[in-house]
């Protein structure tokens, strides 16, 4: 489990948005000196915020407790940050100001609402899922478990948990299919941490997000080094790609909804252009997920109605795993 030092986190995090930001892009004349660091300097970020030297200073070793958001939009405006970066230095920020807690705290298991489920079930031609912060899948319904039918039958996205949620990260960056579902792996590996990050921003006493952290760290050489960047990503809506063992290529575009009334629940819908060929691969996995499943010949993490990652209509067969081309290599991530 990755304990989260709050000091070091705002200070690697604030010294890596400094690096990225030149002299030019912060109309700061340079003269053809030669820099010792990449980015800006300590004193010229301060001179950018209205503040001196030694308060920045301090604010960069990790002390944000009292620190007012004036001084903190300034800071983020002098650092040139994006909507996530701003939003993920006033979490900072807050949890700063938080009391800390002895032992990260396990959050009780989220249970997704009854009339979520059944807007889940009533979107057809649709794949929808409900995911958390931390990526598990809460719940998905028909067409969205054919859609990730990989993530639920990998044997490595489950939590040992009692629920057996799969999660997103842990597919992504444990099961070597994983670089065969997702063409564009590494900006979905990218985008990922990138989530990740800013969740543990906003929940840094998750017991589970931390142990989760800590596991994706040990086992792929590739998150350790992503998550060391601090990059930070917003959620919306965007277009990803699959290819999906059944269905083929799709290119869909997806949208997502936070949940307002289930803090930490968001919404992902995923869609085809119509007319395109993504849509009749998207109305053919639809159909095949409709179809009477053949009996099961062994025992796979496929979510079933009564799970908490299943909706509430029956979940995908068991042996959606067609055969891959036994002639070809399984990349590794590392």
């Amino acid at each position: 489990m990755v304990v989260v030092d709050r000091k070091e986190e705002i200070r690697e995090f604030l010294i890596s948005r400094r690096a990225k930001v030149s002299p030019e892009q912060a109309g700061i004349p340079s003269y053809g000196e030669l820099r010792r660091v990449p980015g800006l300097r300590r004193e010229e970020v301060a001179q950018l915020a209205g503040v001196s030297t030694d308060y920045y200073t301090r604010l960069e070793r990790g002390s944000l407790r009292g620190v007012s958001d004036s001084v903190l939009e300034a800071v983020a405006s002098a650092l040139q940050l994006e909507e996530a970066e701003r939003a993920h230095l006033m979490d900072l920020a807050r949890t700063a100001n938080t009391p800390s807690r002895r032992t990260p705290r396990r959050p009780t298991q989220q249970r997704v609402r009854p009339g979520v489920l059944r807007l889940l079930d009533g979107m057809t031609g649709v794949a929808a899922m409900v995911q958390n912060g931390r990526g598990d899948v809460l719940a998905a319904n028909l067409l969205g478990r054919a859609l990730y039918a990989d993530v639920f039958n990998s044997a490595v996205a489950f939590t040992d948990v009692p629920g057996r949620l799969p999660n997103q990260a842990r597919y992504l960056f444990l099961d070597p299919r994983a670089a065969d579902f997702y063409p564009d792996w590494n900006a979905v590996a990218a985008i990922t941490v990138a989530m990740l990050r800013l969740e543990s921003g906003r929940n840094p006493h998750d017991r589970a997000l931390n142990e989760l952290v800590g596991e994706l760290t040990t086992g792929s050489g590739l998150f350790a080094a992503l998550w060391a960047g601090h990059d930070v990503r917003i959620h919306t809506t965007g277009t990803k790609r699959f290819h999906h063992p059944v269905a083929g290529d799709l290119s869909l575009q997806y949208e997502t909804l936070d949940l307002p009334g289930d803090e930490g629940q968001t919404l992902f819908t995923f869609t085809a252009e119509p007319g395109s060929a993504s849509e009749n691969a998207l109305a053919f996995l639809a159909s095949w997920a409709a179809s009477p499943p053949e009996p099961a010949t062994h025992t796979t993490h496929t979510a079933t109605a009564g799970d908490p990652a299943a909706g509430s209509i029956a979940a995908v067969r068991s042996h959606a795993q067609p055969g891959r081309n036994p002639g070809k290599t399984e990349p590794s991530h590392d």
